[in-house]
């Protein structure tokens, strides 16, 4: 066992202590409501003891919630974390499954709006619109294992650009590179303009019709249907155009890139912890990973 204040140290957790406190806050009720429904629906009633009898938590709430938050930033085993916690390998897989479910429905902090959090792309466009936030959409893949032989489906996976199998995130960042919203991933195959039109991206471009957001060349489709507010860089010259054609419109890209860039800074921030390097575990929870490290580190950007 190591002793548990050194295993809260933001080396191992990814955050600060002041985070960490904050994230203890606002988490440890929902987790007991959690314990308490589950006794509830066990029981098949009220409970018989008095409040505080009975048997303890081997790990207790701040001790699952630092285990998960390792877990995540450093992807270490769960028999590896038991051993560090000195409980069963069993416990710490339970832990992690609760903390991480709740560190996803936490959704993305607002800058300068302390409280308010963004969970669907229409919290999204609504902010973007009332404060007049220009905002970033890009999509990254993650390497996940190949599905067994014999199961169907087995090609969604397979990314026509990494040329293995991945899923796909569509993640939208403001100006400065802070996260707002990340969705629920797609299978790598799928294209990313498909993937933005299957969360609804269509309809909020209909009901917030103030809201701009860059893309890049793999989202021509939206610019398309979308003209004005779906905004990609200028297409490229041709061999036969002006040379003063060429230079403007490589002048044109460069400025788009530029105010692009902020997304992939975002995307990057994402990719320092080691689970969204490449995914070993079951291709279920990915999403739910990726939301709560993307919260998480939408937290930090907020508080920096």
């Amino acid at each position: 066992m190591v002793k548990r204040s050194v295993l809260s140290r933001r080396v191992f957790t990814g955050i600060s202590r002041r985070h960490l406190a904050c994230l203890v806050q606002e988490l440890a009720e929902p987790w007991l409501a959690g314990v308490e429904g589950r006794r509830h629906a066990a029981r098949g009633g009220s409970r018989r003891r008095a409040a505080g009898a009975g048997a303890r938590h081997q790990l207790v709430f701040i001790d699952r919630l630092t285990a998960t938050l390792i877990h995540l930033r450093h992807d270490l085993p769960h028999a590896v974390l038991g051993l560090l916690y000195g409980v069963d390998r069993s416990t710490i897989t339970l832990a992690i499954g609760e903390i991480r479910t709740l560190l996803a429905e936490r959704g993305c902090a607002v800058p300068d709006r302390p409280g308010l959090r963004l969970r669907t792309l229409t919290d999204v466009f609504a902010y973007a619109q009332a404060e007049g936030v220009e905002l970033r959409l890009d999509a990254t893949e993650i390497q996940v294992r190949r599905p067994p032989a014999g199961r169907g489906g087995r090609r969604a996976f397979v990314s026509g650009k990494k040329k293995l199998n991945t899923m796909k995130a569509t993640v939208i960042a403001d100006q400065q590179g802070r996260t707002l919203w990340t969705d629920a991933l797609r299978p790598g195959r799928m294209h990313d303009a498909t993937a933005a039109r299957n969360e609804g991206i269509g309809i909020c471009f209909q009901h917030f019709r103030d809201v701009e957001v860059l893309l890049d060349d793999g989202y021509l489709g939206l610019r398309r249907d979308h003209p004005g507010r779906a905004v990609t860089p200028p297409r490229k010259g041709n061999k036969i155009s002006p040379p003063e054609v060429l230079e403007a419109r490589q002048r044109a890209r460069h400025r788009h890139s530029s105010k692009r860039i902020s997304v992939e800074h975002a995307l990057a921030d994402h990719k320092r912890w080691k689970q969204l390097i490449r995914w070993t575990h079951r291709r279920e929870t990915l999403p739910a990973t990726y939301q709560a490290i993307a919260g998480l580190l939408s937290d930090r950007a907020t508080a920096a």
